[in-house]
């Protein structure tokens, strides 16, 4: 039997910035053998070598059908730093800086994760974190603090004034898409912007 030290591992992870501060694209460790595929997504050394911290405090997964569109979601107080990966299926990932002192305040990125490319992303604390499940799908979150409902809040998905560019047309439509009650009800950034004194 080998055992690998974090060293000889580590090789395998990737971090890759974008253009939002503190938002990273992150490749895993992957190797494959007769009896398929190994990965590690996640090392608290690996990560501060990199100088990234992220200290997890909670995981939690969520499987979505296929049209599934959660978001966008965020914690008013004690925000929640998270790790998020695809494991199985495929989304259109998209995350809005709401830092009001940051340079890309009011940007929005998104990522295609799926199972196949096992990219995750590492969102930072004071951002807004949703997806559009492509496929029906199964997602990790590897959070840097609790979940408080108390302190849940979010944006509405089709907020005009930030105009997401989802890809509506490879779930069929606007019509094929399946919302939580409170996702629908969500308020736009504006509302959010001008209620909380967190951002």
């Amino acid at each position: 039997m080998i055992f690998l030290t974090a060293k000889e591992l580590a090789h395998g992870f990737s971090f890759s910035k974008t253009d939002i501060e503190g938002l990273y694209v992150v490749g895993p460790f992957f190797t494959e053998d007769a009896r398929g595929p190994f990965i590690k997504d996640y090392s608290e050394y690996i990560f501060r070598e990199n100088g990234i911290t992220h200290e997890v405090k909670e995981v939690f997964y969520s499987r979505s059908k296929r049209g599934v569109l959660r978001g966008m979601h965020f914690q008013r107080k004690k925000q929640q730093p998270k790790l998020i990966r695809c494991i199985n299926g495929s989304i259109f990932d998209v995350v809005i800086d709401l830092r009001v002192e940051s340079p890309t305040f009011k940007k929005w990125l998104s990522f295609n994760l799926t199972g196949e490319n096992l990219k995750g992303i590492l969102v930072p604390a004071r951002c807004a974190h949703g997806f559009l499940a492509l496929d029906e799908s199964l997602v990790s979150y590897k959070c840097a603090e609790r979940f408080y409902a108390e302190y849940d809040g979010g944006i509405v998905w089709d907020d005009p004034d930030l105009n997401i560019e989802w890809p509506l047309d490879i779930i069929g439509g606007r019509d094929k898409l399946i919302l939580s009650e409170k996702d629908l009800n969500l308020p736009g950034l504006s509302d959010v912007i001008s209620n909380y004194d967190s951002f």
